[in-house]
């Protein structure tokens, strides 16, 4: 029996766990890069997801998630559950309004309406969930994404209607993220990711057919085979990260994946940033050390009260 985590701690894996999902979601979004220059958005998004779709039911049946449970019930049916079909549906909502936005945008201006997700979620943590989202954690949200805005140096022009439309799939990315903290603890990890896998394919595919098909290679296929891997795992790591420990604390950790970003434009563009964006770099890297820093004196104090009871 696993004893449950010390908030500390619970703050720690979030931490990890959401940086290293940004890290596989920056890999794939570089394969389906590649893909995408030939490729409708639709056709291309169904196929990753029936990779990822195929890979989760493949990982569940391996793990025994889709065993029956002691009262004869298919695991399957608990994704007919509603916070799990409200977190379903929110994500392939917020996948497909972002990347309809993202077409008719810059990309460094959607990049940034994207990244004030953690704004919206420490907004909706302190909302619905009561969670003391204190002065000294506002302070390092809004410094990480300044430091956002450096790195992506978005446009003036490029901010239209299409810039709304993003917004709302930032907004709808922040609720999927409240959405999971609303299924229950006992519902595994893997089945959760396998609904996303499952909802973002039957959107993609049904959009798919009112935009239209190219033919496809055997080379592309292997391309969104290996996205979908990275896919899943970023996919299973960021509801990881947000049943574990408080949202507002660890969803700033999200502007990581702008870190890794730039690492991959280096190694495969060799992309180097100004010195702007340089500028970006250490602020982002300040606000996280700062948020890590402020919570120590809090976690001691947790920590205090709970060895005095």
């Amino acid at each position: 029996m696993h004893l449950p985590l010390t908030p500390a701690a619970a703050n720690r894996r979030g931490i990890i766990a959401m940086s290293v999902a940004m890290a596989f979601f920056i890999v794939n979004d570089t394969l389906v890069k590649f893909v995408s220059q030939s490729l409708p958005a639709a056709q291309l998004i169904f196929l990753r997801g029936l990779f990822a779709t195929l890979l989760m039911l493949g990982i569940c049946a391996a793990t025994g998630a889709l065993r029956r449970g002691p009262d004869g019930a298919l695991p399957l049916r608990q994704l007919l559950r509603r916070p799990v079909l409200l977190r379903a549906t929110l994500d392939a909502a917020a996948s497909m309004v972002y990347l309809t936005a993202l077409f008719h945008l810059p990309l460094a201006n959607a990049t940034a309406i994207n990244m004030a997700t953690p704004l919206f979620i420490a907004l909706f943590a302190s909302l619905a969930l009561r969670e003391q989202v204190g002065a000294s954690r506002w302070a390092a949200i809004a410094i990480g994404f300044g430091g956002v805005m450096m790195i992506v140096q978005p446009v003036a022009q490029g901010f239209n209607a299409w810039a709304l439309l993003a917004l709302g799939g930032t907004v709808l990315h922040a609720g999927r993220d409240l959405a999971t903290r609303l299924i229950p603890q006992s519902m595994p990890t893997l089945l959760i990711t396998l609904s996303t896998a499952v909802a973002v394919m039957l959107l993609s595919g049904v959009m798919s057919l009112f935009e239209g098909w190219k033919p496809f290679s055997a080379g592309q296929l292997g391309l969104l085979a290996t996205a979908s891997v990275f896919l899943c795992a970023g996919y299973y790591l960021l509801i990881l990260s947000m049943r574990a420990g408080e949202m507002s604390l660890i969803a700033p950790f999200r502007y990581s994946g702008l870190l890794f970003a730039l690492a991959l434009g280096w190694l495969v563009w060799r992309d180097v940033p100004n010195l702007l964006a340089f500028c970006g770099i250490a602020l982002l890297v300040a606000a996280g050390l700062y948020m890590l820093h402020s919570e120590r004196p809090r976690q001691r104090a947790a920590a205090l009260d709970a060895a005095s009871d």
